[in-house]
């Protein structure tokens, strides 16, 4: 019993690291966008400055993070106006009413 309980937990664990690694680390980052997972994964093995070590591992996640990208399209059409570039412009326009004495920077 408690035997099949550890393999469970194992098993568990070894498929909530492996969904979608690409999928995890674009949807924390500041990237909107849709499948962004995938597309990363995908850039990533046509890409010839990828290391040999790491195509392997790009492959192997490409259809979890696809699969983790497909669970997560509801919340990127939630999170599309929202990403942290928007968010940042957003107060940086909001600041500039308040600050008259320093004068914003021109790109």
């Amino acid at each position: 019993m408690l035997r099949s309980y550890f393999h469970r937990i194992l098993f568990g664990s070894a498929v909530a690291v492996l969904c979608g690694c690409s999928s995890i680390m674009t949807h924390t980052g500041g990237e909107p966008g849709y499948y962004t997972g995938t597309r990363a994964s995908y850039n990533m093995l046509k890409d010839d400055k990828t290391s040999w070590g790491m195509k392997p591992l790009a492959a192997l996640d490409l259809p979890f993070s696809a699969i983790m990208d497909t669970v997560l399209l509801p919340w990127d059409a939630f999170r599309t106006d929202k990403s942290v570039k928007n968010r940042v412009k957003e107060s940086e326009d909001s600041s500039l009413f308040t600050n008259s004495v320093i004068p914003p920077a021109k790109p």
